[in-house]
């Protein structure tokens, strides 16, 4: 199977504009996840989708590969679909540009689910961490996610999910990482559908998959670093760098 990662890179961030040019040790967040996601060497191309001539100067500069958008896109997921529409290619990761620390073995693990006989019937997955710090848990920046007995979603939500109506039994809570994996098909038939009711409600666009009634698998991993979303999370990955 040929697989490609796709990074979409909007420059004016709603929570925290410019996020992706802000400056992260040696280098802006968005080449740390660009050098990442290529060093993996799990894609036989890596490309940065963006709506920014800075963003796309950044990286074909610095001898990484870039397109630029055509359209205006409400999610990252449009954007790829668009950069891959006429790529021969069977799975497409979309690796999430304020993910600085990248790292192979989730990726692997996330690449691996559409392995096999298993893995036929898979059409999108997603990766997810274990959140175990109540501020998170509780944070509406951290998308929850609840899963079922097979690792296929059941809802996504900014609020926290499950309620812990029981005091008395342990609840997992995960965190789902912004990291997804569609067969080609799936992401195209993603931009052909206007965008639903809990994905409005919600602003996660992974909503929409489970809408169309599109299970997605998820993937349990490691601790994947820190996200930026915020000026704070900035400063938590820089000391995490």
């Amino acid at each position: 199977m040929k697989k490609v990662a796709l990074i979409p890179a909007r420059y004016a961030a709603t929570r925290f504009p410019a996020k992706l040019m802000q400056q992260l040790g040696n280098k802006p967040v968005i080449r740390h996840t660009y050098d990442n996601t290529l060093a993996t060497g799990l894609f036989d191309e890596v490309i940065v989708a963006t709506d920014s001539d800075i963003i796309y100067n950044e990286i074909t500069q610095h001898g990484g590969k870039a397109v630029m958008s055509k359209k205006q896109h409400e999610s990252g997921s449009d954007r790829i679909a668009e950069a891959v529409a006429d790529m021969d290619v069977d799975i497409v990761v979309n690796v999430q540009g304020d993910e600085p620390f990248v790292k192979a073995a989730p990726l692997k693990q996330l690449l691996d689910v559409f392995e096999g006989d298993k893995g036929a019937g898979v059409q999108v997955a997603s990766l997810m961490q274990v959140l175990t710090m109540q501020q998170y848990i509780e944070d509406p920046n951290y998308v929850k996610v609840a899963i079922d007995k097979n690792n296929n979603a059941i809802f996504f939500s900014r609020s926290v999910i499950p309620y812990p109506r029981n005091k008395e039994i342990p609840i997992t809570y995960y965190e789902h990482i912004g990291v997804y994996a569609f067969r080609k098909q799936a992401l195209i038939d993603f931009t052909h559908w206007p965008m639903t009711p809990l994905e409005a409600a919600e602003k996660i666009e992974c909503l929409r998959y489970l809408e169309h009634g599109v299970p997605l698998k998820m993937v349990v991993v490691d601790y994947m670093g820190v996200e930026i979303d915020t000026p704070e999370d900035l400063e938590r990955a820089a000391k995490f760098l």
